[in-house]
């Protein structure tokens, strides 16, 4: 038999799978290899998740069978109950994945992170929370790149953009888009006075350029100018930073990590992508929003996490009320408990 909630699931991969498989066996798929590889990239996700499930329905039959076996056999019954707490462990990880519903959770992400009011303090934390993501990436095995960081007035960083690239790692992070708090004594107050500061992290879907987004180069507006910050005297002398803007939103984003100018647009391009992609996104679902009579939240809002190191230290998200004692493990980028937690409780929110 096959798990009745995945049932819709299996269907539709099955039916993107037979219209993919009819894509790339057209004469001319390589013509343009971008969209051929994601053709060939999204049919291989889709036979990936069919075979977890069908496996998944093979080893159910098989311990049918046993289950009746063991009726003449009870010898049997002990290989039976690691098989089903086997099975068990399979399903778990099985109905976890479908937190994943989105078409954008498999992709890479985009992450960026903004200090917020409070100088020093808050571009401080700006920082901490980038090494936090960058120590997860490393221990989830995924690629981190930062493409673009602007430098604190004396401490942290005022803003910096990194490149997630691993499986599902859309899904994953998108746990972390909203307001983070931090709580601590500050090593910045000649008192060492407590403070409270804020940061901004965002999460958007890598945008793929030939499917996602038509941008008319028209809509487009390169400038170039001299990067500032550290960088050594060729970053200095050189026009090298690029400022790109997307005329009809307003959006705008500037890179000056690279010597190269042409390297900082393409990576102001593959930002801007990102950002529109997202644009588009919330746009659905305010639209959902409005037809079901949801609120919807805008701006900064609330934090959604709160990291406090005195006087006691903690990490708690307000959305799912899970939390840890161990902040030092967290910020040094053991999240995994917070992200499941998040998923798991977004499952129970979606209908």
């Amino acid at each position: 038999m096959l798990w009745p909630w995945s049932i819709f699931d299996i269907a539709g991969k099955e039916k993107e799978i037979a219209k993919l498989e009819k894509q790339s066996s057209r004469p001319d798929l390589w013509d343009d290899q971008t969209s051929a590889q994601n053709v060939m990239r999204k049919l291989a996700e889709h036979n990936k998740v069919v075979q977890r499930w069908r496996e998944l329905e093979k080893k159910t039959a098989d311990i049918a069978e046993l289950i009746g076996l063991a009726e003449e056999d009870t010898s049997l019954q002990a290989e039976i109950q690691l098989e089903l707490d086997e099975l068990a462990a399979h399903l778990d990880e099985l109905e976890f994945h479908l937190a994943f519903s989105s078409e954008y959770d498999v992709r890479n992400a985009i992450l960026a992170i903004h200090a917020g009011a409070g100088g020093t303090e808050s571009q401080d934390w700006a920082e901490m929370l980038m090494r936090m993501y960058l120590r997860w990436a490393e221990r989830r095995g995924f690629k981190a790149e930062v493409l673009d960081t602007s430098p604190g007035d004396e401490a942290g960083v005022k803003s910096t953009v990194i490149a997630m690239d691993g499986e599902y790692a859309f899904g994953y992070l998108k746990s972390e888009h909203g307001v983070h708090r931090l709580v601590r004594l500050s090593p910045f107050d000649a008192d060492h006075a407590r403070h409270t500061s804020f940061a901004l992290v965002e999460v958007m879907p890598e945008a793929e350029a030939d499917t996602d987004l038509d941008i008319d180069p028209d809509d487009i507006k390169v400038d170039t100018y001299r990067s500032s910050g550290p960088g050594g005297q060729h970053m200095q002398k050189t026009s090298s930073a690029v400022r790109v803007t997307h005329l009809p939103t307003g959006l705008i984003v500037t890179c000056q990590s690279e010597r190269s100018q042409f390297m900082n647009k393409e990576i102001a391009l593959k930002i801007l992508r990102a950002r529109l992609l997202e644009l588009e996104l919330e746009k659905r679902e305010e639209e959902k929003a409005r037809l079901k009579g949801k609120r919807i939240e805008a701006g900064w809002g609330n934090q959604i996490r709160s990291y406090v190191l005195h006087p006691y230290k903690m990490v708690k998200d307000h959305r799912t009320g899970h939390e840890t004692s161990n902040a030092d493990a967290v910020l040094d980028g053991e999240l995994d408990g917070f992200i499941t937690a998040y998923l798991r409780s977004s499952m129970g929110r979606e209908e």
